[in-house]
């Protein structure tokens, strides 16, 4: 008998969700002390999951219920357990909001909002997608999906990723050594990285500075990857420069940050791609028949990698 605990969130929708799988073999426990040293396997928001992973005795699998699992990466915690994300349903959600906000960039939505609150008829060229060079930082299923979006809008399509190996839908790829060569030439930077040591503020101030003056940055992995105060100081210096934000080093960020008062910065509580249970627990059952099979699990996390 497998033994399965939730730590999510909404552990009701979860249960829904299960209830319509056909899992031979699982036992829903509940979540009180003893029935957590008791579960072999769970499915866990990773911060709920993180503070009780040293009492979780039999655990032999959790599935993250998040694409980032960098809070149960260890430095006290341990590591002698299976651990999955999921993967497949962020990369259209990412793709949604990136190019939602890049086309209202573009096309200028917000002059047209405003002048129609004024009612006052005034067009203005509206720029193009197509023939925009984006440069997406992380080529992995996410930054796959977003480059074949982007690739829909006839966009150039640079990927990076630590040693320049080849991923679809782009039409380059280059290692990580080669960054700063080509933030220069990007109209559009998106960095999907995960948490790692490598990746903290990699964004810097020397790296944000190489930006064109029209730059849009987009951060929707992991909120260090980018120095927020270095990058406070360059949208001051570059009015025409757009950031968009939807993670932060710490959540929420403080209310006195100068982010949140600058015009060309917009900022999201973590909201590109959330996790809908749905999605999730297609993810774990998939992987629980192959689990009671001993077969490899789908989207397994290496501890020393981080992602």
């Amino acid at each position: 008998m497998q033994k399965l605990l939730l730590l999510t969130a909404d552990n009701d929708a979860y249960l829904n969700e299960l209830s319509q799988c056909d899992l031979p073999g699982l036992k829903i426990l509940d979540d009180s002390p003893h029935q957590i040293s008791e579960a072999n396997i769970w499915v866990a928001d990773p911060p709920l999951a993180a503070p009780l992973i040293s009492g979780a005795k039999k655990l032999q699998w959790l599935q993250s219920t998040y694409a980032g699992v960098d809070a149960l990466i260890p430095t006290f915690n341990r590591s002698n357990y299976q651990l999955t994300n999921v993967q497949g349903s962020f990369g259209p959600l990412m793709s949604e909001y990136v190019f939602g906000y890049l086309l209202s960039i573009y096309r200028n939505h917000q002059h047209y909002a405003g002048s129609q609150f004024k009612q006052v008829w005034s067009p203005v060229i509206d720029d193009k997608i197509a023939g925009k060079r984006i440069l997406i930082i992380g080529a992995g299923s996410i930054g796959q999906h977003l480059a074949s979006t982007a690739q829909h809008f006839d966009m150039e399509v640079i990927g990076v990723n630590q040693l320049g190996q080849a991923r679809p839908h782009f039409d380059n790829i280059v290692p990580l050594a080669q960054l700063d060569n080509e933030l220069p030439l990007a109209d559009v930077v998106v960095s999907i990285l995960p948490k790692t040591p490598q990746t903290k503020n990699l964004l810097n101030q020397s790296r944000l500075a190489l930006l064109k003056a029209d730059a849009i940055l987009f951060n929707i992995g992991r909120g260090d990857a980018v120095d927020i105060d270095a990058l406070a100081n360059q949208l001051n210096q570059q009015p025409k420069q757009t950031a968009i934000l939807d993670v932060f080093p710490y959540e929420p960020l403080t209310a006195s940050h100068p982010l949140w008062q600058l015009d060309n910065a917009i900022l999201t509580p973590h909201v590109a791609a959330p996790s809908f249970p749905k999605a999730v627990i297609e993810v774990f059952a998939e992987n629980y028949l192959r689990w009671i099979e001993n077969q490899s699990l789908n989207y397994l996390i290496d501890f020393e990698k981080g992602y």
